[in-house]
């Protein structure tokens, strides 16, 4: 193998008392996919701040073509080469294509910026990627797939040696991931050489050459072959044998709780649902990006309106016009994306906690001392690692996610709703999400688990809704549900 483009030497990272990395070393070559793989808290994040130049190291050196290697700030990175591409996206949706391309750095002529240069310029790098879409359109509008891709552009467009993708897939369905690892190929065809982070095992084992495992800040395994079993890579990043993924689910009661009877979307986003779920059953619903999935469970959960059809609760008709309506109902939602819509990150664990829940706790005046415990019986109970009185920022995201459904299952709920709830969170954390979600169904809370991860959606049903392209094409039940089944109704 040729000499390295980035070579990393007894990298740590400390803050304060706390160690977050120790003695990394890390080589990356050109035109390799490397794999950078461990749980949330692993050091991941700071390795790569580090090379990108957002943070520095406390010890240890880096080399990159062969010279010394230290940026101090992000600008220094790019200017050598080195691109990392967040897993939160980073365009501004009221800007073009174009602009976004070459934000900060637009080529000028005789002291105005020139637009032609510019949208040429841009519509090159889209052309690599095979992205045929005008660079002159606002970003406003396009699918998460392609503003990734438009990241990518970004890069291509400084001359990136090196990238660095954080979970490029995250929200992205199976197609839209296809068409980006094909772009991916096509880069490390090139000579890019690529660190790419993902939880996703079925994406690592194929994209990426090799593999470099993290653990509480060390490396402690490498990986030269991507064909090594799941199983393995898993164990090395959790540090123990991993005897099951999904808990044992139970046998729901006969008795119904929810029942969705011919639900359309005004949009025509889905149509004519028909579907119920029973006290102790967790009902999955799968289909390919733009099927309708959560545009269903929103519409469920008031969020979203519909045109025709009927919700009802313990045989109630509801009549929902908001999600405040539902969840005074007892239909309460997770949503896929904690960040935005979950969570006030600014705020305190505790704070997010009680925001959903001040009608329990006496309504507008509640001392301290009972939010506090309220809070921490909370945090507690659904192993929230971290205090309650620590920023929701500070976690990491599987903990972030637990705070959601925390504060939600809070409220004794009769059904519960989850869109995605293990998107973005790492093996291990999903086991607690997992075990969450069965024990909820034990205690005879109906459950409706949305996900994009197949082995999920088959891991933690009891029966699986499969939508296509906005129709109900099939209900599965566990016995009958397997990949091959499942995509078949998800792809007619």
């Amino acid at each position: 193998m040729t000499d390295p483009v980035l070579s990393l030497k007894g990298i740590s990272k400390r803050y304060g008392p706390l160690q977050v990395l120790k003695n990394v070393s890390l080589d990356v070559h050109a035109g390799e996919v490397l794999a950078l793989l461990g749980e949330n808290g692993a050091g991941k994040s700071t390795l790569s701040g580090i090379i990108a130049g957002s943070r520095t190291p406390s010890e240890g050196t880096m080399t990159w073509l062969g010279q010394p290697y230290a940026p101090a700030t992000p600008r220094e990175a790019i200017d050598k080469g080195v691109v990392l591409i967040h897993q939160e996206l980073q365009l501004l949706p009221h800007l073009s294509i174009a602009e976004n391309v070459f934000i900060g750095r637009w080529p000028m002529k005789n002291g105005v910026v020139d637009r032609a240069q510019m949208v040429r310029r841009a519509q090159e790098q889209l052309a690599r990627l095979n992205l045929h879409i005008p660079a002159t359109r606002k970003v406003a509008g396009l699918s998460t797939a392609n503003q990734q891709l438009i990241e990518i552009a970004k890069a291509l467009a400084l001359d990136a040696k090196l990238l660095i993708l954080d979970e490029p897939t995250a929200a992205l369905g199976g197609a839209e991931t296809e068409a980006l690892f094909e772009q991916v190929r096509k880069l490390r065809s090139e000579g890019v050489g690529i660190i790419y982070i993902s939880h996703r095992m079925e994406e690592i084992k194929k994209i990426t050459d090799r593999i470099v495992v993290l653990r509480d800040g060390e490396r402690v395994q490498e990986f030269a072959d991507s064909a090594t079993p799941v199983r393995t890579i898993v164990e090395s990043m959790v540090g123990r044998s991993l005897e099951r993924m999904f808990p044992a689910l139970p046998e729901p009661t006969d008795r119904p709780v929810l029942q969705v009877s011919g639900l359309t979307s005004p949009d025509d986003s889905f149509r004519d649902v028909t579907f119920g779920v029973r006290a102790g059953e967790i009902l999955g619903i799968a289909g390919l990006v733009g099927a309708g999935r959560t545009e269903l469970v929103r519409a469920i959960s008031g969020a979203d309106p519909i045109s025709a059809g009927s919700i009802r609760l313990d045989g109630e008709e509801l009549k929902l016009r908001n999600p405040a309506d539902a969840i005074a109902h007892g239909i309460v939602m997770v949503p896929e994306d904690r960040k935005e819509q979950g969570l006030v990150v600014g705020h305190r664990i505790s704070e997010n906690i009680i925001y959903a829940n001040l009608d329990k706790l006496g309504g507008r005046w509640i001392t301290s001392r009972v939010k506090r415990a309220f809070a921490e019986k909370a945090v507690a109970k659904f192993g929230v690692k971290g205090r309650a009185e620590q920023y929701a920022s500070d976690l990491s995201g599987g903990n972030q996610q637990k705070v959601v459904i925390a504060k939600w299952l809070m409220r004794d709920p009769k059904v519960v709703v989850l869109d995605e709830p293990t998107r973005g969170i790492d093996v291990g954390a999903r086991a607690g999400i997992y075990d969450i979600i069965v024990n909820l169904a034990r205690q005879g809370v109906a459950v409706i688990v949305v996900s994009s991860d197949l082995e999920e959606v088959l891991g933690v049903s009891n029966r699986i809704l499969v939508l296509s392209q906005g129709n109900q094409t099939g209900i599965l039940d566990r016995d009958q549900a397997n990949d091959v089944s499942v995509m078949e109704l998800a792809t007619i």
